[in-house]
């Protein structure tokens, strides 16, 4: 299998440069480096610190809220939701601190974990949220994953174009005109900065570069499946869009984000329970647990950009004053990059390959200036944090 050219395809810098403050380095695409050496997601992890009166924050929220609130019983704000500590966070506050009155949408995760199904039923038992649960015909998403295993090194993708546009058919569906995610990630996390100082969303614009890779579901229809297959997967047009007078709001631009705190909401108000173990490559044990093929796209981020899984949550978990640098940069030389085994059989039979073809793939998004390969055929990254 030929390689797929990584570093061309995600415009990467050819030179490995970490962040002065915390874990990620500049292969994370679109992030930025300052002239200190510094990441965007740091810098705005100052400006959240520093900048913002979160008074008038939440007040912008109740104005916003006001605006949509309805008195007829109908529900008046959606929120995307796997019965994740974030969005579970987000929905409960949502009905029991500002009284609206909203709907919970998930699309279903590959193959659910058993902590994952129990959270989001506590999520609407304990939490007393409402929920729709949307689930694809098994064949095509089992087709779309290993399509998006090989030509966009990253098998959930499926999952994300249907957590990204399933609610928005919902959305038109029942007339709800908000929709409210949670953090914005290019900015949290470091990416494009161009939503930092706004609370919204642009789904014609940022869809397909921000969360589809630059290849929409629409797209795939080049790759042999039909249009039937793909309209789960698709957004309602912009002139439907537009008719329902949809606006997508991110719940982190007026509220302080810090993921660890969801958690501790979350445990305290809707029955979230954490793994009872870490999740592989990492040394977490209450974030993304719903589906057993989360670790493979994960793995593939170590793999494309030389980030893992540890990488991403140490990254925030300095920002947020949790852990040191020098305590981050420990634990990703401990678990970044392990491979989740685990639920290896699993991805091997839900994708119909075979190991082989599995690591052929793997390779093929090995880029060049990342990675090299010795005379027994081991790879290494050449440049990590911990060097």
């Amino acid at each position: 299998m030929k390689n797929k050219k990584t570093q061309e395809r995600y415009s990467l810098p050819s030179d490995v440069i970490f962040c002065t403050k915390c874990t990620m380095s500049n292969q994370r695409p679109r992030i930025t480096l300052d002239e200190n050496g510094v990441c965007s997601a740091c810098n705005y992890a100052e400006f959240k610190k520093n900048s913002i009166n979160w008074n008038e924050r939440d007040k912008e929220l109740m104005s916003l809220l006001d605006k949509h609130r309805k008195n007829d019983g109908s529900y008046d704000v959606l929120v995307p939701c796997s019965g994740g500590k974030d969005a579970a966070y987000i929905v409960h506050e949502l009905k029991h601190k500002y009284g609206m009155n909203p709907l919970s949408v998930t699309w279903a995760p590959h193959v659910y974990t058993d902590i994952g199904w129990r959270n989001l039923h506590e999520m609407t038992r304990v939490g007393d949220v409402a929920n729709i649960l949307g689930t694809p015909s098994g064949e095509v998403h089992r087709k779309l994953t290993k399509l998006s295993f090989e030509i966009l090194g990253d098998p959930f993708q499926p999952f994300i174009y249907g957590q990204t546009n399933y609610p928005l058919q919902i959305a038109v569906q029942h007339g709800i005109s908000l929709i409210m995610y949670g953090e914005n990630g290019e900015v949290e996390y470091g990416g494009d900065m161009k939503n930092a100082f706004k609370p919204t969303r642009d789904y014609k614009s940022d869809h397909k570069t921000h969360y589809f890779s630059g290849l929409a579901p629409e797209d795939l229809i080049d790759y042999g499946l039909s249009e039937n297959d793909l309209k789960p997967y698709m957004a309602p047009s912009n002139k439907d869009l537009e008719k329902n007078k949809t606006e997508i709001h991110f719940y982190g631009y007026y509220k302080r984000w810090i993921p660890q705190e969801n958690f501790y909401y979350c445990v305290e108000n809707t029955g979230f329970k954490p793994n009872p173990e870490r999740s592989e490559g990492t040394f977490t044990k209450y974030a993304s647990l719903d589906d057993k093929l989360d670790g493979f796209h994960y793995y593939l981020a170590f793999i494309k950009f030389g980030i893992g899984r540890c990488t991403s949550d140490t990254a925030h978990e300095v920002r947020d004053g949790h852990i040191t640098r020098e305590e981050g940069i420990a634990l990703v030389k401990k678990y970044d990059g392990e491979f989740p085994r685990k639920n290896f059989d699993i991805f091997l039979e839900y994708c119909d390959i075979t190991e082989d073809y599995f690591w052929e793939v793997i390779n093929s998004w090995r880029s060049p200036h990342l990675w090299s390969k010795d005379d027994v055929g081991s790879w290494t990254l050449k440049k990590q944090i911990f060097d």
